[in-house]
């Protein structure tokens, strides 16, 4: 039961601690997203093991539906082919497998978020330097030092913690935060669905 308690405890107060460091980033982040969505561009995601999951739902949670029933919104997250991603790292080496999908697909306007806990992913990194060459919005999320990846976008959110599995569950609030955010923004406060009514 201790163990229990700790664990549950220790998310409670790194999500508490992210709610006092972290709400203008994030509102500055969802506000990149909406104005992305908005003109039509499309945001592409990435990060690997459990980031790669949760790239792989924010995706999902903007094709299809959050809380309402409303357009598709295009969204990428380049873990989700493993045809692509097997041959990439074949030919060119794992850390070039964001890289190259990057190049085929990115454009000016677009925004690249990268999702690494440690902000020191190869891969995520490069891709992330490729992105901005390209013209594309940048965005990181983190733990708490950043890494590299601070350095190279445009947008950095950090959880205050080292610990992997408790950057990984703000992550994942942060991301339904954001989808909540672009929702509201791009087609208002009506249409919303219970939760019997939503997939997922």
């Amino acid at each position: 039961m201790e163990e229990i308690e700790r664990e549950l405890r220790e998310g409670i107060e790194v999500s508490q601690a992210l709610l006092f460091k972290g709400k203008e980033t994030i509102k500055k982040i969802a506000s990149v997203l909406v104005q992305c969505l908005r003109k039509g561009h499309t945001v592409y995601l990435m990060g690997h093991g459990g980031s790669a999951a949760e790239a792989q739902h924010i995706a999902g949670e903007l094709i299809g539906r959050f809380k309402k029933d409303r357009s598709a919104l295009p969204a990428l997250a380049f873990s989700a082919d493993s045809s692509v991603l097997t041959a990439l790292a074949n030919d060119y080496g794992f850390d070039s497998c964001f890289e190259r999908q990057v190049e085929a697909f990115v454009k000016e306007g677009d925004v690249v978020l990268g999702l690494s806990t440690s902000g020191n992913s190869p891969a995520v990194l490069k891709a992330l330097q490729l992105a901005r060459k390209k013209g594309a919005a940048t965005i990181g999320l983190t733990g708490q030092s950043g890494g590299k990846m601070k350095e190279l976008v445009d947008l950095c959110l950090r959880v205050p913690s080292d610990n992997t599995p408790r950057i990984q569950e703000c992550h994942m609030a942060v991301s339904h935060v954001l989808c909540y955010l672009i929702e509201k923004e791009l087609f208002g406060e009506n249409h919303s669905t219970t939760t019997k009514e939503k997939g997922g």
